[in-house]
């Protein structure tokens, strides 16, 4: 369905978002006179460099009325925004109570509702977000004839095959509507998504309901002043995803569990509970017997079947448990295949192990208490009779989640020998100025911590040199970045190696380098 002026502002009319439109000095709720209201819009944009002519612009978030001065004489066709800007334009002004609401809904009315040809999952939680993604499309490629597309804060694939570095967790709703109108017409039959609380907080899913919706764990994360005030606050926009769904996929030992269920009554939503039979819940997962790693997974009315999953740790089989519960929540079988498919996955950058003599390595996405403490106690678990010396290298984000700088020491310094805190990604705030806040976070005085600013010079520092097969066990964690290439700072991104290609190299071995499917990605 093409957008046009005409249904633009039928559009919003109905969803209580137009307030007038403006067109020099004359003031309407109608199609100004000297516009085609049939004829469609060319494009659609929330940034002024590629607002051609015919196209409609977004001004949304922090954007300056100034920024409409570069634009050329003929374009853009028409803006909307949330006040008149007419003294920068020329063009129709749509002014709207919303303009990221507006967006999310002209956005997919423009790619012609790409949503209703997908069915669609979304997956929400503080952690295990994208490795249960990862694990839920495998099996549905596997079923589907590889006609599964992901976004995830790690890779998007629009076409089954091909992987592409993602920029934002879930996409601003102009992009994610677009991305799916490419599935769509590359085939795709399903799409696994990961929800964000942000993508609640301004709007990106805005009048997306999800056929499946899975609520996996909730802990105190992404706190700050631009980001969420408070814990009640990003809980709230986590929760949203119940009132989304068709039906929710929920964690049984979920911190608030139970105002999720109220939530899910409320919306007249129905629930399936995963979990390690802590709680009782509607599907199980079960360390297999014997020394290996295998688990065993399935509906706790019924027959439990053997998972042997590629990523270490109980925390990755909770989420496999989680993918299996979904499946089943779709309506397919986990035959032999798709279980397969699911324990090939390996993420690069995501409990990615390395060996070399007497060292290992571990480089992971870890970044807040929850996921510090999961790491460790999978450390404690896979290597505590060992007695091993373990090292941790982490820095935080600056400017953003400020909550996870004492959150990470809180979980590590009474359980790791050496903290090395060195550089993140950066927002109007160095990694300096972080390091030292996190060191002024340290209470244990038996701890061995210090600051590198240089991230690969504190990984080169952790790793150390080789040992002789009698010396003690090192375990070196390498938290944060995971096979991020880059590391932000001052508003660009600086390039980096990333951490599993400097371990790597450090330990002369190879990185995983993988995509969900297990094969090497560009």
């Amino acid at each position: 369905m093409a957008l046009t002026m005409a249904s633009t502002l039928e559009l919003l009319h109905e969803h209580d978002q137009l307030r007038e439109v403006i067109q020099g000095d004359r003031w309407t709720l109608d199609s100004p006179k000297d516009i085609q209201p049939s004829r469609p819009f060319t494009d659609v944009t929330y940034d002024t460099r590629q607002a051609g002519p015919g196209s409609l612009l977004f001004c949304k978030g922090r954007f300056l009325p100034e920024y409409l001065d570069s634009c050329g004489p003929e374009g853009p066709a028409a803006y909307v925004a949330q006040q008149d800007l007419s003294a920068h334009t020329k063009a129709t002004g749509i002014i709207v109570n919303d303009v990221r609401k507006s967006m999310s809904l002209l956005a997919s009315a423009f790619y012609g509702r790409p949503q209703d040809r997908l069915t669609l999952v979304g997956i929400t939680g503080t952690k295990g977000k994208t490795t249960t993604a990862y694990f839920l499309q495998a099996m549905l490629s596997r079923l589907s004839g590889g006609r599964a597309a992901l976004l995830s804060s790690v890779d998007n694939c629009l076409d089954g095959r091909h992987y592409q570095e993602s920029q934002l967790t879930t996409p601003e709703s102009l992009d994610l509507f677009r991305m799916m109108r490419h599935a769509v017409d590359a085939g795709m039959r399903y799409m696994v998504m990961e929800v964000s609380s942000q993508a609640y907080k301004v709007d990106r899913v805005y009048g997306l309901t999800f056929d499946l919706g899975a609520f996996l764990n909730i802990s105190p994360d992404h706190i700050s002043p631009i980001e969420h005030p408070s814990f009640e606050d990003y809980f709230y926009c986590k929760r949203r995803i119940t009132y989304n769904s068709r039906q929710l996929v929920l964690g049984a030992d979920a911190r608030g569990a139970d105002l999720i269920r109220q939530d899910a009554r409320a919306a007249g939503v129905p629930v399936t509970t995963f979990g390690d039979g802590t709680r009782q819940a509607d599907f199980l997962v079960r360390k297999a017997p014997g020394e290996g790693d295998d688990y065993l997974i399935g509906p706790s009315d019924g027959a439990l079947r053997p998972v042997s999953l590629s990523m270490d740790g109980d925390f990755n089989a909770l989420n496999a448990a989680a993918a299996l519960a979904m499946l089943t929540r779709l309506g397919l079988e986990p035959d032999s295949g798709a279980i397969q498919a699911m324990g090939n996955v390996r993420i690069a950058g995501r409990m990615e192990r390395f060996k070399a003599d007497n060292r290992v390595v571990y480089v992971d996405y870890a970044h807040n208490k929850a996921s510090v403490t999961a790491l460790l106690n999978f450390v404690d678990e896979r290597y505590g009779e060992r007695k091993p010396l373990i090292t941790l290298v982490s820095g935080s984000a600056g400017g953003k989640a400020i909550d996870r700088r004492e959150g990470i020491v809180s979980a590590a310094q009474d359980r790791v020998d050496r903290l090395i805190l060195t550089a993140d990604d950066e927002d109007g705030e160095s990694s300096d100025q972080v390091d030292q806040q996190m060191l002024g976070f340290v209470t244990n005085p038996n701890l061995d911590v210090s600051i590198e600013p240089d991230r690969t010079q504190a990984i080169k520092q952790a790793v150390g040199d080789p040992g002789q097969p009698r010396d003690r066990l090192r375990v070196t964690l390498v938290i944060g970045k995971g096979e991020e290439r880059w590391i932000k700072k001052d508003g660009s991104h600086v390039p980096y190696e990333g951490d599993d290609h400097v371990v790597a190299r450090l330990l002369g071995t190879k990185s995983y380098n993988l995509g969900a499917t297990g094969t090497a990605q560009g």
